[in-house]
């Protein structure tokens, strides 16, 4: 005789399934809630869990956590070009006397903010509305104009008969190609952009501190 066992686990595994689903449910919400600080998310974790929001919108903290991006570039300006330096002579010809050198030149000129400049009276929060605030930004600025080496080349150098090559006339035309990259540069709206582009970052702190009307100039 065969005798047949049937063993039904149908009850237990269910349970664990449900206690299982709790667990990672609570565990979702908790980090939900701990992480959810702005925008929808965070009004949503505030109607679930009944926390406050708020948050210091004093003038000294919020100055404090722009200062915090220092000197903030914001624009790059790359420009290739050729310039040439020269020594001549009124009265004798460039095949005797004359020295010449036409430089390949890679540079960069670097705009932003320095942000260390905002004071306290460039921001104001509104009186009636503390998610409201109006920021004046420092001047935009030039911060820096560079030759990169390794794309600066001499194309052509061309010297008279009777003298020598100027050895500090590569380092001239280097100085002159610099300040035409820097005036370029200027010409083409750089300062306008590091301006425009230090107002898109500083109101996308702003709103990641809470704030919900922004105004930035």
């Amino acid at each position: 005789m065969t005798t047949q066992y049937n063993r039904n686990r149908s009850g237990f595994g269910p349970l664990l399934a449900f206690v299982l689903a709790v667990l990672l449910g609570a565990v979702g919400l908790a980090l939900f809630l701990r992480h959810a600080q702005v925008g929808f998310p965070g009004r949503l974790a505030t109607l679930i869990s009944g926390r406050s929001t708020g948050f210091d919108t004093s003038v000294p903290v919020v100055v404090a956590q722009i200062q915090k991006l220092s000197r903030l570039e914001t624009v790059v300006y790359s420009l290739d070009t050729v310039v040439e330096g020269a020594h001549s002579s009124p009265v004798i010809p460039d095949i005797l006397a004359g020295d010449k050198i036409l430089l390949v030149c890679h540079g960069e000129s670097i705009a932003g903010i320095d942000l260390a400049k905002l004071k306290p009276e460039d921001v104001r929060i509104d009186r009636n509305n503390q998610r409201a605030v109006h920021v004046n930004l420092p001047p935009s600025e030039l911060f820096l104009t560079t030759l990169d080496d390794q794309h600066t080349r001499v194309y052509l150098r061309a010297t008279g008969l009777l003298v020598k090559a100027d050895p500090n006339l590569e380092t001239q035309t280097r100085v002159k190609a610099q300040q035409q990259l820097q005036a370029a540069a200027l010409s083409d709206g750089i300062l306008d952009a590091a301006r425009k582009n230090a107002r898109t970052t500083i109101a996308a702190l702003l709103y990641g501190l809470g704030f919900q009307n922004v105004e930035v100039t």
